[in-house]
C-alpha cells in the first residue's frame, strides 16, 4: 500500500509518519484490497482549541473510496480517531462486499 501524506501549517516528522503507517497496518490486517492511502495532516487556527488539530485520510480501494476526518487538540489523537473511523467503514465495506448467500441443504 502506498501511502502519501501531505501536510497543512505543520512539518510531518517521522514519528508522525511512522504512527499514521502503524494506524493504517491495522486497516490492512482486516482487509488487505488496499490500493493506496492518502493523509493530510493540519493544524488550523480555529477559535476551539478542541478543533485546532486534524487528520484527513482517504483510502483508494478496488472500486470504492473511503473518507474520514477527525479533529482533536492533539494531532496523534486525531491520527488515532480518523484511523479507528477508517477501520469501521472498512469492516463495513468488506461485509457487503461478502458473499452471505450459502447453498442450502435439504436431505
Amino acid at each position: 500500500m502506498n501511502l502519501k501524506i501531505n501536510s497543512r501549517h505543520v512539518e510531518v516528522t517521522p514519528a508522525m509518519r511512522t504512527h499514521l503507517e502503524a494506524g493504517l497496518s491495522k486497516i490492512r490486517k482486516h482487509f488487505d484490497h488496499v490500493i493506496d492511502a492518502s493523509a493530510i495532516l493540519i493544524v488550523d487556527n480555529a477559535k476551539e482549541k478542541d478543533l485546532r488539530q486534524g487528520a484527513e485520510i482517504t483510502l483508494h480501494l478496488k472500486g470504492k473510496e473511503l473518507f474520514a476526518e477527525a479533529h482533536h487538540a492533539d494531532l496523534y489523537h486525531a491520527m488515532d480517531a480518523v484511523v479507528d473511523k477508517l477501520e469501521r467503514q472498512v469492516a463495513k465495506h468488506k461485509e457487503k462486499i461478502q458473499d452471505h448467500h450459502h447453498e442450502k441443504h435439504f436431505e
